[in-house]
């Protein structure tokens, strides 16, 4: 058994999924709220869930509040609503915990992105993430599209686990990135986000959250970056390969970076 840790909010919809998809390998699921108004607490407590509430300021300190919950297991794994443990995964992760060297602190798994039921297989851009933690061993840093700091070893599981960031509907999916790209821009406005853009970190560091980190603070001082993204994502990476659904998900990507740089523009300007 391990423990899981649910961040929501006004995640009625998904919730039930994300909690069955856990329930064979955890009896200690956690749901971390920001005050729901659409039932998703009443929905978690009747399938069993720990519920505890937030008010949410940043991305990061949401996620590090979540990891000092009174877990009862040594590994934490760390869940969105619109995300699933395959059987595969939950397999996997119920073999690796239970032999895990001690310099060990946490577990890289692959992430597959599905847009209106097609595996954005050649689109996705970012792969891997950390979400199996020992607990006490990580913590969050960066405001926006957060990363993971690991004191020990991490490792890369084989299975996947399914991410669904449409589930809500497209007109969701461009509020919520609304939002993510005013955070982005003041950290691009400030210079925060452009102080790694090493090559050589970027191309032969041996740890790839520090390579992915380089690379996107190189690809911040690109210009026309919106344009650059849409080729490198239907041309470079393949996104046409995925059909209508790799095109549209390239095309809103880029329109999130269009987002980006606007709003960059305005704060350098000094408009509200």
């Amino acid at each position: 058994m391990i423990s899981v840790v649910i961040l929501t909010k006004n995640e009625a919809d998904d919730i039930t999924n994300a909690i069955r998809s856990v329930a064979s390998i955890s009896d200690d699921i956690h749901v971390f709220d920001s005050h729901s108004t659409d039932g998703t607490q009443e929905i978690a407590q009747s399938l069993g869930a720990h519920v505890s509430e937030r008010t949410f300021d940043t991305y990061a300190a949401q996620r590090n509040a979540s990891l000092a919950l009174p877990f009862q297991h040594e590994w934490v794994l760390v869940l969105d609503a619109d995300e699933r443990v395959t059987p595969e995964l939950a397999s996997e992760i119920s073999r690796v915990t239970q032999i895990a060297a001690a310099d060990i602190g946490a577990f890289r798994i692959r992430r597959r992105d599905f847009l209106w039921g097609t595996w954005l297989k050649h689109a996705q851009i970012t792969l891997f993430y950390i979400r199996l933690m020992r607990r006490g061993h990580a913590r969050y840093v960066r405001e926006i599209n957060e990363l993971v700091e690991v004191d020990g070893r991490v490792v890369e599981l084989t299975a996947s686990f399914d991410h669904f960031p449409f589930s809500k509907g497209i007109t969701h999916w461009i509020g919520k990135h609304n939002s993510y790209s005013t955070g982005e821009a003041k950290l691009l406005a400030t210079g925060a986000a452009v102080q790694d853009a090493s090559f050589k970190t970027a191309l032969f560091h041996k740890d790839r959250q520090s390579r992915r980190a380089a690379q996107k603070a190189i690809f911040y001082r690109l210009p026309m970056r919106p344009l650059f993204k849409w080729c490198y994502m239907v041309f470079w990476r393949g996104a046409i390969l995925d059909g209508h659904a790799g095109l549209t998900y390239a095309t809103l990507q880029s329109i999130y970076e269009y987002f980006i740089e606007l709003k960059r523009r305005e704060i350098e300007r000094g408009r509200p």
